[in-house]
């Protein structure tokens, strides 16, 4: 048995190898994903570890990478000078630290696009915990004076730098725009900088550019004596510093930051994990119908094992064996080709500013397994039910001209496909209901599988359609629409790769255009200023850009908006607007029940306050670095897609230690004023910065439709590999099924079909397919879609938006690809030999 199930695997290798292929694609995603993921995750353990202390001295709650931006705390360099007297400290290094300023390169853009940020330190040589110094200068010398500055290898490069060349910036400050010469090149002891900028400044200078010349630094960093460890001179560091600070060793900040930087990784893992997931979803129907159809052909050939005597176990063996070798190959090419998948990812993170092509590739041996596991796995539970069939093939089957496999009830089939649409149904009532998103994913699963099941069933009423459809094409369009029809198992089952992939790409055009005429709605209807400045993915800009726009001829009102971020678990922090509260809810008109707000005072939005249980009168915790804040509740406002869920005034900007910088700025022009005759003035105010940009509201509308359409773009893209693996489907189907229909194939072309005829029958048949799996999928993707906006309703996709023009293109879409996935097997048919096809058993 196994020299007959080996000799049937190089007979059937080309037919194989399509079915691997559909576990090659999702393997490769699942091993791309976790080599790219543990390569960031190397590349920030070497930034953690090669620029953290042995002891970090800081203000309580700073210092973090989830620390506010624009932190104001700091320590007195008196504290400085008590530590470096303490017998167990080497040395005590003072740091001014800042992410306020932006590194814009000659060319004016800025360095590394809007995602990574620039770190702007003062220069020292004290060692990192690996004791090793954090940064080592290269290249001409450290930076001793006012206006002097070094840049990181990378960034120079990037920004096309010299020594001895004016470096330009941008400050969240005052100037809002600087110049400095740049006098050295330093390598970072940690390795990759993973797209950060490093600019490091004299440490007076510093001072005097993100302390206002407060002779104080935002951390200090301790070097221990000889024999003395991490915890001994945190605790002697202890008991000398002020109170608000804490001495945190390095290990213990290492830990902190690495488990942040794993929420994070975590979340794109998993984000990656799902789309691979269904691509191998997807692989499942292409295997589960190449093993039906393979065992379907060599029916009379495992009856004549099973009447030599192999017993049923081992035909069934057989089969899962050859299934075993096709997961083996698939999964080892899926590795190989996650390495370069791994690469393209990086190098397409690498445009966004996430560059961590420095750093190696990440394969680790858990890689190896995970896809091997995998992908077995997968292949033998998908051919684990041809294996039964073909073990349940009787031996006296091989006396007869014709063998038909058993074929379980349909109805059984039918009646399992119901009960979980049902079950699936009651699933999305319940998330529509408020109990939780979890509920329509869940749902959803669900009934994609029930109407998978019950496709069989459901393509007749599709089928018959086109079948008139196909009427033009005469005898070729019936029987195409027929050989479609006589194996409706396959059909549906080829049909529901393609339906999967298509119900979930309509269901995100349908969640994205919603999003897009929500904004629209909630824009137009906000948006009532003239003129709006902002930066491009929110990061706060210098508060006197607002007072330069004040300046000019014909601006009336000038509203400024400043978001005060508090701490949280993580990234879940909460968000307060600060600004003149009753200024920012007349000027974007925002309906409210508040009067008047003052200091420790907050307005709540109405559906903050719900959720919340909060009424006025109350008290409001807000978490930030410095310790919680305690603010009254003294109104509400209605759902607002410009200010966040708490309202309050420019006090809580120092309540909260940060400085004060704006996030938003909204522009009227005077009364009686064109505002046509303000907006060249204000673009030309920061026509130097390019972290700060202009727009009219219609060109606020167009920039987050486009960040909207991004984001979809990136997601069809990603659902595009389940429509490849489901066409590959289309292809392995149609070419085993002429196979299968060889002699028939030789007696259409002996009574007269020609080779085009032939070749348009089959192009013909693929297109009913495909047609088939889009119809299902698009059906079943507008309820989705329509069940996710009104459960998303109170997140702010108010509105439903279907893009009819899209999902017809859908259709035709499949329809092409159902004439490409055709091409080689239609050849293929039209080149038999009619003799030999005639004679063919």
């Amino acid at each position: 048995m196994l020299r007959v199930t080996l000799r049937n695997l190089v007979a059937r290798k080309v037919r194989l190898l399509m079915s691997a292929f559909a576990i090659v694609l999702g393997i490769a995603f699942v091993a791309g994903t976790l080599i790219f993921t543990d390569t960031m995750n190397k590349s920030f353990e070497g930034i953690v570890n090669g620029s953290t202390p042995y002891v970090t001295v800081q203000p309580i709650g700073a210092g973090g990478w989830d620390s506010p931006v624009g932190e104001s705390r700091t320590i007195p360099a008196s504290v400085v000078d008590d530590l470096d007297a303490l017998p167990e400290v080497a040395r005590a290094d003072g740091s001014v630290a800042s992410q306020g300023l932006t590194l814009v390169g000659e060319d004016g853009k800025l360095v590394g696009g809007f995602g990574p940020p620039t770190l702007s330190f003062s220069y020292d040589d004290a060692p990192a915990m690996t004791g090793e110094p954090a940064v080592t200068v290269v290249d001409g010398r450290a930076p001793t004076a006012d206006g002097e500055v070094a840049l990181d290898e990378a960034s120079a490069e990037n920004g096309g730098y010299q020594i001895g060349d004016t470096v330009d910036l941008v400050s969240t400050g005052e100037p809002p725009r600087l110049e400095a010469e740049l006098v050295g090149i330093v390598e970072f002891g940690g390795g990759s900088m993973a797209g950060a900028s490093l600019v490091l400044w004299d440490s007076t200078y510093a001072q005097e550019l993100f302390l206002d010349g407060a002779d104080a630094y935002s951390t200090v960093a301790l070097t221990p004596a000889e024999g003395v460890s991490q915890e001994e001179l945190a605790e002697a560091a202890r008991a000398v510093v002020p109170p608000g600070v804490v001495a945190v060793t390095g290990d213990d900040v290492a830990e902190q930051t690495e488990d942040l930087i794993g929420q994070i990784l975590g979340f794109l893992t998993t984000i990656l994990l799902v789309f691979a997931g269904i691509a191998i979803v997807v692989g499942t129907f292409l295997i589960v119908n190449t093993f039906s159809i393979l065992v379907a052909q060599r029916s009379r050939e495992l009856a004549l094992l099973r009447a030599l005597g192999a017993s049923r176990r081992q035909v069934s063996r057989s089969v899962l064996l050859e299934a075993l070798v096709v997961g083996v190959v698939g999964s080892t090419i899926g590795v190989l080709l996650g390495i370069g998948l791994a690469m393209l990812l990086s190098a397409l993170f690498a445009t966004f500013g996430l560059d961590v092509t420095d750093t190696p590739l990440q394969i680790q041996g858990r890689t190896w397994v995970v896809g091997y596991v995998v992908g077995i796995a997968v292949t033998l539970i998908a051919a684990y039910l041809p294996a039964r069939r073909a073990s349940r093939v009787p031996p006296v089957a091989a006396m007869r001209d014709d063998v038909a496999l058993p074929e379980s009830s349909i109805r059984v089939r039918m009646m399992i496909g119901a009960a979980m649409v049902v079950a699936g149904a009651g699933g999305i009532w319940l998330g529509v209901s408020g109990s939780g998103a979890w509920y329509v994913g869940g749902g959803a699963l669900l009934v994609l599988i029930g109407v998978a099941l019950m496709s069989p069933l459901l393509s007749h009423p599709v089928l018959a359609v086109l079948g008139g459809l196909f009427r033009p094409f005469g005898m070729v369009g019936r029987m195409s629409t027929q050989n479609a029809m006589r194996n409706p198992r396959r059909t549906a089952a080829t049909a529901s790769a393609l339906m999967i992939g298509l119900a979930l790409v309509t269901t995100m055009s349908i969640l994205g255009s919603s999003v897009n005429a929500s904004v629209d709605e909630g824009v137009r209807k906000e948006f009532t200023t003239d003129l709006l400045l902002s930066n491009p993915v929110g990061a706060p800009f210098s508060a006197s850009i607002a007072d330069q726009v004040r300046e000019i001829d014909g601006v009336g009102e000038v509203a400024e908006i400043q978001f005060v971020y508090g701490q949280g678990d993580g990234f879940a922090t909460t968000v307060v607007t600060s600004g003149d509260p009753q200024q920012i809810l007349g000027m974007f008109e925002i309906d409210s029940d508040v009067s008047d707000i003052g200091p420790g005072e907050v307005a709540v939005m109405e559906t903050v306050a719900e959720s919340d249980g909060l009424a006025v009168g109350d008290t409001v915790t807000i978490p930030l670095a410095s310790g919680p804040a305690e603010l009254e509740v003294v109104g509400t406002y209605a759902e607002s897609n410009v200010i966040s869920g708490y309202l309050t005034s420019f006090d809580f900007v120092e309540q909260a230690n940060v400085k004060r910088e704006d996030s938003l700025v909204g522009v009227n022009a005077a009364e009686g004023v064109d505002p046509d005759t303000i907006e060249e003035p204000a673009r030309d105010v920061v026509a130097d910065l390019p972290t700060v940009i202009v727009q009219t509201q219609e060109e606020f509308i167009e920039s987050q439709r486009d960040q909207v359409n991004q984001i979809l773009m990136l997601i069809n893209a990603l659902l595009g590999l389940a429509i490849v693996i489901a066409a590959l489907g289309i292809v392995n189907t149609l070419a085993l099924s002429v196979i299968e229909r060889t002699r028939e194939v030789g007696l259409l072309r002996a009574v007269g079909m020609s080779r085009r005829q032939l070749r348009r029958m089959v192009r013909l048949e693929a297109v009913a397919i495909a047609v088939l799996g889009a119809v299902l999928g698009i059906a079943m993707g507008l309820v989705f879609g329509v069940v996710l906006q009104r459960v998303l309703e109170d997140e702010g996709v108010t509105e439903l938006s279907i893009p009819y023009g899209t999902l017809v293109a859908y259709v035709l879409i499949a329809a092409v690809v159902g004439v490409l996935a055709a091409v080689i097997p239609a050849f293929r048919a039209s080149r038999l030999n009619v003799l030999q096809a005639i004679a063919t058993e």
